[in-house]
């Protein structure tokens, strides 16, 4: 099987058109309907993945420079378990599911049926480029929709590669790669389309979701945010510093949407916290983190000039407490720490989405959750590391965010029973094993009558005692229906 990947040169809104009515024509059809076109694709994407690792780690390197095991894990890996995970749920998934009726469709059944949206777009993002280009296709096959995927140009390796490998492994008049930036991604949100799902920033989704709202289209909108992470005294404080790094630099070098933007801490325990990040950090990166394999280069030259700006700021350099070490040249910034950094700076203001991570001290660690809710914007993730049981309750209690994470950053992406998505400023919608599915599904409902059991109480002429009876219907209450009967309510 191939598919036909839309090149950059042409494609304008005319050629949008066109692949949204092919793969309209292929969706009516119910081509991707039936459970063996779903099993048939999503056992492709595995042979894709098994047969191609190499190449989409080079691709990944090319890109950011990413570690091959975060290339490996991250990305690939993930993305497996999602495929295998859909493969094993989805007849289940496909399944009505019945549902309960009342007395006042009394004889009836009902069940809710998961049916495929029609033709999707997937906008995905450049940080992740591979595993967040592909888990939400995941899903929309697995709901058994037709799919246009439209990679990100700044990871330019890695949307090339996609084109290729989904040509040559998935079903061409199903699913579409188009390839390009501003103009195809314009051409493609002037169509109409039963659901987009865009991965990136906010000013994009606001972009994003003023054209769906031309059409109505639905959208599924995964954003990032400035993620805290609370650090409570009388902890393991090796083990929390190792599992904040793992998510922060461990995670493309802290170009990630879940990755912890700052900390949170008391006056007290801060150089302390300071000090376990020094000596972990070197530990993990060496003397000369520039020249270390294992972290991520900065993606492009422009998000390396943003993150020095944030960094340079007069009110923000002289807090600088370990790192922050550059190499324009080939694009990488030290892993960075700043102590008592200005609320009013930018980097307090704008999502880092990079390698520099701020500490901001406090009296009590209770006041960390008014200073998270200050601002009213929602992270897609927060972050507690405590063993204090009352604290972690008002941590679940008071904090809203995308999700939560106790004594650890970044794993709940890798629990497929758990929803993935935002609040808020951070996102709409969510995915992620099930949730996947039906994101991409309409429940419908059905219910089933027989010509049995028809009550004249429904029809005109409309009389008090018809009145008394449907109030007792809809009410539920079998005494309430007895005394309507027998004339004992009042009308």
């Amino acid at each position: 099987m191939g598919i036909e990947v839309e090149k950059k040169a042409g494609f304008d809104t005319e050629s949008a058109k066109e692949v949204v009515k092919e793969l309209r024509a292929s969706f009516v059809a119910g081509k991707t309907k039936t459970y063996e076109w779903r099993r048939t694709q999503l056992t492709a994407m595995l042979k894709m993945m098994d047969e191609n690792e190499p190449q989409i780690v080079a691709a990944l390197t090319d890109d950011l420079s990413k570690p091959e095991l975060e290339s490996s894990i991250y990305e690939i890996a993930m993305l497996k378990n999602s495929c295998k995970l859909a493969l094993k749920e989805m007849k289940h998934w496909m399944m009505p599911e019945k549902a309960k009726t009342s007395l006042t469709t009394f004889p009836s059944s009902a069940e809710i049926v998961s049916d495929p949206l029609g033709v999707v777009l997937i906008i995905s993002a450049w940080n992740y480029p591979f595993l967040l280009s592909l888990d939400p296709v995941v899903g929309a096959i697995a709901a058994g929709n037709a799919i246009v995927l439209k990679p990100s140009e700044i990871s330019p390796a890695t949307a090339s590669l996609l084109a290729k490998l989904v040509k040559k492994y998935l079903d061409c008049s199903c699913i579409k790669v188009v390839e390009g930036s501003v103009p195809e991604t314009t051409a493609l949100l002037e169509q109409k389309w039963d659901k987009i799902m865009y991965t990136g920033n906010g000013r994009i989704a606001r972009i994003v979701m003023a054209a769906a709202a031309k059409h109505l289209t639905p959208v599924v909108l995964e954003l990032g945010g400035k993620s805290p992470v609370i650090v409570d005294s009388g902890i393991d404080l090796q083990v929390a510093t190792r599992r904040i790094i793992a998510g922060k630099w461990g995670c493309n070098n802290g170009q990630a949407c879940i990755s912890p933007d700052y900390i949170i801490t008391t006056k007290d325990y801060a150089l302390e916290l300071v000090d376990s990040f020094k000596c972990e950090l070197e530990r993990f990166y060496g003397k000369n983190p520039l020249e270390s394999k294992d972290l991520s280069r900065i993606v492009n030259s422009n998000h390396f000039a943003r993150l020095l700006k944030l960094l340079d700021e007069d009110k923000v350099s002289s807090k600088i407490v370990y790192g922050g070490e550059r190499d324009e040249t080939n694009l990488k910034i030290a892993p960075t720490i700043l102590l008592d950094v200005p609320q009013d700076s930018l980097i307090m203001n704008e999502e880092i989405f990079g390698p520099l991570l701020p500490i901001i001290t406090i009296d009590k660690v209770e006041d960390s959750f008014d200073l998270i809710n200050y601002s009213g914007a929602k992270p897609l993730a927060a972050y507690l590391f405590t063993n204090n049981k009352k604290l972690k309750e008002k941590f679940v209690e008071k904090v809203s965010a995308g999700g939560l994470v106790v004594n650890d950053t970044t794993v709940h992406l890798a629990e497929p029973t758990l929803p993935f998505g935002g609040v808020g400023d951070s996102g709409m919608g969510a995915y992620h094993g099930k949730f996947s599915f039906d994101t991409f599904s309409h429940k419908k409902a059905v219910l089933y009558r027989s010509f049995a059991g028809d009550a004249a109480v429904r029809y005109p002429p409309y009389t008090a005692g018809k009145l008394r009876l449907m109030r007792a219907l809809l009410g539920g209450s079998i005494m309430g229906i007895i005394r309507a009967l027998l004339g004992w309510s009042k009308p």
